[in-house]
């Protein structure tokens, strides 16, 4: 049964490197396979249909498509819509009451190698935070993203994984695309969306 899945792409179009066009991008998704291909804003966001096998050769399909039609090396991450449901929920420093507009999530492609988590610097960049999460690091940045150490480079090295940051307000409209994709009724959404702590943006 096909399930509504996200990719994130790293590092495209971000000045003059790995430019991609989103309709170049949707085509390859459907020339993957995929259905209802939809992209969000130009950093690599794409919100498709595909059954659970083929959404898990999916991200190494598409990276070896863009090495082959653009030759850039992209990283692919995916999320299902229960993963991306559960990202929105779990976030810490909501929790904490933090404000929206200084909140990010850096989404793994893998899980981070046991005990890697510790050989993190809580003070590497203050005020700035993080908390690791199973496949997600929540980013605090009470004085905005510019100019912090919390890089994408220093989890990489760290964590023995590849990740990719996304603001919290793209991360919550990327879940409400999905739910306008997703096939599961409304009445079963509703109720899933009911549990756990209460937020406006599930």
């Amino acid at each position: 049964m096909s399930e509504t899945h996200l990719a994130l792409l790293r590092a495209i179009n971000l000045g003059p490197r790995n430019k991609i066009a989103m309709p170049d991008l949707i085509e390859i998704f459907l020339k993957s396979g995929c259905t209802d291909v939809r992209t969000y804003i130009q950093s690599g966001n794409v919100i498709f249909g595909a059954g659970p096998e083929l959404a898990a050769r999916l991200p190494d399909m598409i990276t070896k498509q863009i090495d082959k039609r653009f030759g850039h090396q992209v990283p692919v991450i995916s999320r299902s819509i229960s993963e991306m449901r559960d990202v929105v929920r779990n976030n810490p420093f909501l929790e904490e009451g933090a404000a929206e507009d200084v909140l990010h999530v850096m989404f793994l492609e893998v899980l981070p190698k046991a005990g890697a988590a510790k050989s993190l610097d809580p003070d590497r960049s203050p005020p700035n935070r993080f908390a690791v999460r199973g496949k997600e690091v929540y980013l605090l940045f009470p004085r905005g993203f510019a100019r912090n150490k919390l890089t994408s480079s220093y989890f990489d090295s760290k964590l023995g994984t590849v990740g990719t940051v996304r603001t919290w307000r793209t991360v919550t409209k990327l879940l409400e695309l999905m739910e306008g994709n997703d096939p599961t009724p409304n009445r079963l959404r509703q109720r899933y969306a009911g549990q756990g702590r209460k937020n406006p943006n599930i």
